[in-house]
């Protein structure tokens, strides 16, 4: 009896990585497809959005510098364009959102920076980079928090972690093979039909994106409210609703007065605000490229493909410490112990990379435990969806969620040129000083989202509906004719 009970492998496997909140085979069998169509098409979009990200650094110390004749900060300008125009999409993506499916609106949003990317190839000037990463950074700021709005739609609590980790993984195994794929262009296409290696890695990259985009129009399900999954029946629908805080009657109502009042009524919106750009600004190292930087500037000692390889060590210690983060969180509830994690980890990195003169091996070790600070991502994005998640106001989540991100994203306008220029490499002094205030502000910032926390648990009471909800998908199975798309036993 005992040994007929006990789970297979398979799920013991599956639990392992996405864990197990289900209280019955039914909306164990419904969180499984939601982890097959939206984990699945989330995570090769954005693996496929960082691909890019990481390929223009790559391209840069690839030839693309010489071939442009970028100078001095100009990288760093090119870097902040796209950041410009990502900070300028990210709400309107967000209130687009409450008036047209996610499945037309992302998927359509993937198409145009996967023709912006190709279009970089084309690219003969400065000026002309400037201008597409600027229409490409307005783009691809859709994905990020298009996925957690989605995400927090579809999850309950105590799943979002991991399935954050997991999404944030997939952009950090972009970044890796973005190296890899350098590598490899760099040694067999240099030069072929007449184009340089970095303008191949650009047109490959957007080819290989487009059919992965264009599936979102077929496969991914919407928010429960709409959803038309042919993969999805209603009995499951309407599990899918039950299973989440109720939705307020105004949720996606994006008329100005009322969404303005809604959003900067609630100081979910500074709290988190605030909290997103500390969190930002602590994964500066990873996010300015400077292990990179650092190693193309000490060219005597390392070959091209070892500077395109070397630095995928940080991607692959932010993915592991990504996922560690986010296991211990879901099976805890708590955040706060990861916060200071992060900081403190993130103090040492700085710490050692201030030092003038490091040897080269404590710099690539500094270096690659700046990785840790990946962390941030389930601490910050997956506290957030929870908190704003409990008021079932879905247009107010979206956009506090996508503020969150143009508000760290603006950080690095002027951060990185200011404080990490590549100008200054192979020594960022004032970068490092930089992070060592940010830790302090990290940690003060972890209390109070606490306290947020804290405060919208005690207004919006979060009650286990389960037995109801399983309840109503049986009731709503027996209602339903002509439906063949049962649910099958996990």
């Amino acid at each position: 009896m005992g040994a007929q009970e006990r789970p297979s492998l398979a799920r013991r496997a599956r639990n392992l990585f996405l864990g197990d909140e289900a209280k019955s085979t039914e909306e164990r069998w419904l969180v499984r497809k939601l982890d097959f169509f939206i984990l699945t098409y989330c995570c090769l979009t954005y693996f496929f959005n960082y691909l890019d990200r990481a390929a223009f650094a790559n391209a840069y110390v690839a030839g693309l510098r010489e071939d442009l004749g970028i100078v001095g900060r100009e990288y760093n300008v090119i870097l902040a364009m796209f950041t410009a125009g990502s900070v300028i999409g990210q709400v309107p993506h967000g209130i687009v959102l409450q008036k047209v499916a996610p499945r037309i609106w992302l998927p359509s949003m993937a198409l145009t920076w996967a023709a912006l990317t190709m279009l970089t190839a084309a690219c003969r000037t400065y000026g002309q980079l400037c201008v597409v990463r600027f229409l490409q950074g307005t783009a691809e700021a859709s994905t990020y928090c298009g996925t957690m709005y989605v995400i927090g739609s579809w999850y309950k609590p105590r799943e979002i972690a991991k399935r954050t980790a997991i999404f944030t993984a997939s952009g950090q195994t972009g970044s890796m093979f973005a190296g890899i794929l350098m590598a490899a262009i760099y040694q067999g296409m240099e030069g072929y039909s007449g184009l340089a290696g970095w303008q191949w890695l650009f047109l490959i990259n957007g080819i290989i994106t487009c059919p992965v985009a264009a599936a979102g129009f077929f496969c991914f399900p919407d928010v429960p409210e709409i959803t038309e999954a042919r993969w999805l029946n209603k009995a499951e629908r309407e599990l899918a609703l039950t299973r989440l805080p109720p939705k307020r009657e105004d949720g996606h109502d994006i008329s100005p007065r009322s969404l303005v009042k809604r959003v900067f009524a609630s100081p979910a919106l500074y709290i988190l605000c605030f909290f997103a750009v500390v969190s930002g600004a602590l994964e500066a190292f990873t996010v300015q490229n400077l292990f990179l930087l650092w190693m193309s500037e000490h060219r005597e000692h390392f070959s091209q493909s070892q500077i395109n390889r070397y630095p995928l060590g940080v991607q692959a210690v932010g993915i592991v410490s990504n996922f560690l983060a986010a296991a211990h969180i879901d099976a805890t509830g708590r955040r706060v112990p990861m916060g200071v994690l992060v900081s403190l980890l993130q103090l040492v990195t700085a710490a050692m990379l201030l030092v003038p003169g490091l040897p080269f091996g404590p710099t690539s070790f500094a270096y690659y435990l700046a990785g840790t600070s990946y962390i941030v991502n389930p601490v910050s994005f997956g506290w957030a969806n929870i908190i704003c998640q409990r008021g079932g106001d879905d247009a107010a989540r979206a956009v506090i969620l996508y503020a969150m991100n143009a508000a760290s994203t603006c950080l690095y306008t002027f951060w990185g040129i200011a404080l990490y220029p590549a100008s200054d490499a192979p020594y960022w002094r004032d970068g490092c000083i930089a992070m060592i205030i940010v830790v302090a502000v990290m940690l003060s910032m972890v209390a109070a989202v606490h306290w947020l926390d804290k405060r919208t648990l005690a207004k919006y009471p979060e009650t286990e509906s389960y037995e109801t909800s399983t309840e109503a998908l049986r009731q709503g199975e027996k209602g339903e004719k002509g439906d063949t798309n049962e649910p099958r036993t996990p």
